[in-house]
């Protein structure tokens, strides 16, 4: 009895230091679940941890204090650069640019003009072969081993093919695969994995897409629920919440590109919170409310987490496309084109900048800065940027590290331990995460915007260009939170060295850095159909 006693407690042993030894793998062995919540046109100054005053965000904030806020990050100033540089790695400033497809496209599907099959064959005719040797955000944790899945707002558009989304690296996709549709919020149809998905009871062509300018005829239209039986945001949920559920013993890569709190304002009822602050229209409370559910929905997918045992083990990232847009416009309190409220004058961005204030933003969604969405000023580039990491990331920790899109893919690549060579215009922040001190820094950011192109260095000094007026300015952001002081006359060498490498930046033509509306790609003129 004692010999077997021995061995038993041998045997034991042996399975204990197997367990510990197993458990004590080097880094880059263990593999995090990483899931990316990407929301669209959240300005920075939304999110109460920041301060806002009228919406609260528990959930988000409560990423923030037990992990990692970025103070000085920025995405891109619209949705198909700053997804586009996300995925790829590269910033939208080169002179061989992103190839972007024209919208509604999809939406011949109802009209009966084409089938699914000839779009399909249309968008991937009309846009040039992605080379062989690119490689994407997906494929970089598809080919480390794990299962990739987006839900939403799909690709970087406006009209995206199944073609592209697997040469991306998606193993599995559910959403729009036209941005344009996606301002609607009440699809007929949705695209999962190549397959076009009926939506039971949403009939609207146009997806439910309401008036933007508010009036009691728009109130009327929004409220006007035939046809709007299905709403996206709650079928991708219920769809985020199922790939964790049935990856939990499994490394995945969730990319959740959620098309909240992107308008018109579309919301199947107003937040019980929301509805009693007597100071916001009542449009204004459906915005929030979006807000609001983009929140909450943080919240499920933590607590989903936790309930299927693995948020220890895994990695949420939290941030936007780009600044903050209105979606709330109402005579004599805010308008579009921005307006200035006070005096009547149209914002400009060069001689009469886009302040909160003085447009009648009552939620500050740029958090104080100026501009906003398509601008180089910081209000339409600096976006939210939070990654909760239990174990590895110190809790209520923040970094100002100069952090941008087109980091996400080196990072991604050295957290999962792939070791293919790459190109990328980013750099990995995972030893920030980490808490080390080897963290190398971009010498310098770069940014397109419909004003022209902007570089931003990693000691703060920014060079932005308004092309269309030919005039550069020169900010010290450090000590010019709102860019007031354009310091080009004061500082003419460093004006001259920052022009000089901006040029450089855009590969010899800052007009490689001037976004323009109607520059998209017509691919049903260029395709062969």
């Amino acid at each position: 009895m004692a010999k077997k006693s021995l061995i038993f407690i041998f045997v034991v042993k042996i399975i204990v230091l197997f367990l510990v030894g197993f458990n004590n793998l080097p880094e880059k062995e263990k593999h995090p679940n990483i899931i990316l919540i990407y929301a669209d046109d959240l300005g920075k100054g939304l999110l109460s941890h920041e301060g806002q005053k009228y919406i609260s965000t528990p959930h988000i904030d409560q990423l923030a204090k037990e992990g990692i806020r970025f103070t000085n990050a920025t995405g891109s100033m619209l949705c198909a650069p700053a997804r586009a540089a996300l995925i790829s790695g590269l910033h939208d400033c080169h002179e061989e640019a992103f190839e972007v497809s024209r919208g509604q496209l999809y939406k011949n599907i109802s009209t009966g003009k084409y089938t699914h099959e000839e779009i399909e064959n249309m968008i991937n005719q009309g846009l040039s072969p992605i080379p062989s040797d690119q490689t994407f955000l997906g494929q970089i944790a598809q080919k480390a081993g794990y299962k990739t899945a987006q839900f939403g707002k799909l690709e970087w558009g406006f009209s995206a093919s199944h073609h592209q989304m697997k040469r991306h690296g998606w193993d599995h996709y559910l959403g729009y695969l036209d941005h344009n549709r996606a301002h609607g919020f009440y699809p007929p149809f949705l695209f999962e994995d190549g397959q076009m998905i009926q939506i039971p009871g949403n009939t609207r062509l146009d997806c439910g897409k309401s008036i933007e300018m508010e009036t009691p005829a728009a109130y009327q239209e929004r409220w006007d629920m035939t046809g709007k039986e299905t709403y996206s945001q709650n079928l991708f949920m219920e769809n985020v919440l199922a790939f964790i559920r049935s990856n939990r013993e499994n490394p995945f890569f969730l990319y959740f590109p959620t098309q909240l709190p992107h308008g018109p304002v579309a919301i199947p009822k107003v937040h019980p919170e929301i509805a009693k602050i007597d100071e916001l229209t009542q449009i204004e409370k459906e915005y929030a409310s979006m807000v609001k559910l983009l929140d909450d929905n943080v919240g499920q997918i933590m607590a989903e987490l936790e309930k299927q045992g693995i948020a220890e083990n895994t990695m949420v990232i939290f941030t936007s496309d780009n600044g903050h847009e209105i979606y709330y416009t109402q005579q004599d309190r805010v308008l579009k084109p921005y307006t200035n409220m006070e005096t009547g004058e149209r914002f400009d961005n060069l001689d009469h900048k886009y302040y909160s204030e003085l447009a009648g933003d009552i939620f500050d969604g740029n958090d104080g800065r100026a501009g906003m969405k398509r601008s180089n000023l910081q209000g339409g580039l600096e976006v939210p940027l939070i990654v909760n990491w239990p174990g590895k990331i110190k809790p209520g920790s923040s970094s100002d590290l100069l952090v941008t899109n087109y980091d996400f893919l080196p990072t991604l690549a050295a957290i999962v331990g792939f070791e293919e060579k790459f190109t990328t215009d980013g750099v990995s922040f995972l030893p920030t995460l980490l808490g080390k001190d080897q963290q190398k820094k971009h010498k310098y950011i770069v940014h397109s915007s419909f004003e022209g192109p902007t570089l931003i260095t990693k000691e703060g000094w920014k060079i932005r260009y308004f092309i269309q007026k030919d005039t550069f300015e020169l900010f010290y952001l450090p000590d010019d939170y709102k860019e007031t002081q354009d310091l080009s006359e004061q500082y003419p060498d460093k004006l001259a060295h920052l022009k000089s490498e901006l040029l450089l930046a855009c590969d010899g033509d800052f007009k490689n850095g001037w976004y323009r509306s109607g520059d998209e790609i017509n691919v049903e003129k260029s395709s062969n159909l």
